[in-house]
């Protein structure tokens, strides 16, 4: 079992996927990371010393999953769906040989998250299914499935922790809302945190169910008409 996570930018992948691939990982999952543009615009700094800033921040992000990410090095703020970037992407999947891929939601806020959301989806093709994870405070997000992140919910603020440059805190605030709240969406207690996925069958691709982790426990449901046992 191979998981392929793909983001737009360095920290992408720790923001909305770190949960799913951690616990993934727990499970005896592969992990393959890769990050499309160089991040060079992701602050004010001179754009070639972010770059480097940026990618450091992301290969000692990647180590709280024993990995080292994949770079593609697009320029940041420029991406689009033509052939370049499919065909980095096609050729990302045949080395990689997934069984899963994960990446941006079509609708996600950022130009280069939608981008890469449909180049991903045209370069996957018959290779494996491709899931989206959850746009930025679940903005016109609608869940398939829910995951279970609450053992690696704190590795997942470690690893945001690591994009220094980013200002994490701000990122550590809103993941913490956004992840308890699907927790409890999904019909989960207090103290549990879940990460949002969303997955659209096509052909040959109908379900992914056997490739995820676990959701997070049901609680228990009674009828409050009846007495309860003490």
């Amino acid at each position: 079992m191979r998981i392929l996570a793909i983001g737009a930018h360095p920290d992408d992948i720790e923001i909305s996927l770190f949960g799913t691939l951690d616990t993934a990982r727990r499970g005896g999952a592969e992990l393959v990371l890769a990050i499309a543009t160089d991040g060079s615009r992701g602050g004010r700094k001179d754009p070639v010393r972010l770059r480097e800033i940026r990618r450091a921040e992301a290969i000692a992000a990647a180590c709280f999953l024993d990995t080292e990410p994949r770079f593609l090095d697009f320029p940041d703020g420029t991406l689009v769906c033509e052939r370049p970037l499919v065909e980095t992407l096609k050729a990302l999947i045949a080395d990689a040989r997934p069984s899963l891929i994960l990446t941006h939601a079509p609708n996600d806020y950022h130009g280069d998250h939608r981008a890469l959301s449909a180049a991903v989806s045209l370069a996957a093709s018959f290779a494996a299914p491709v899931a989206w994870c959850d746009t930025i405070m679940g903005v016109g997000f609608l869940p398939t499935h829910m995951v279970d992140i609450t053992a690696s919910f704190p590795q997942k603020l470690k690893a945001i922790r690591c994009h220094v440059s980013q200002d994490p805190e701000r990122f550590i605030e809103r993941v913490t809302l956004q992840n308890e709240f699907r927790a409890r969406q999904s019909g989960s207690g207090a103290g549990t945190y879940a990460e949002a996925l969303r997955f659209e069958p096509i052909y040959p691709f109908a379900d992914i169910r056997d490739l995820l982790p676990p959701a997070p426990a049901l609680r228990p449901v009674f009828d409050r008409s009846q007495p309860q046992q003490p």
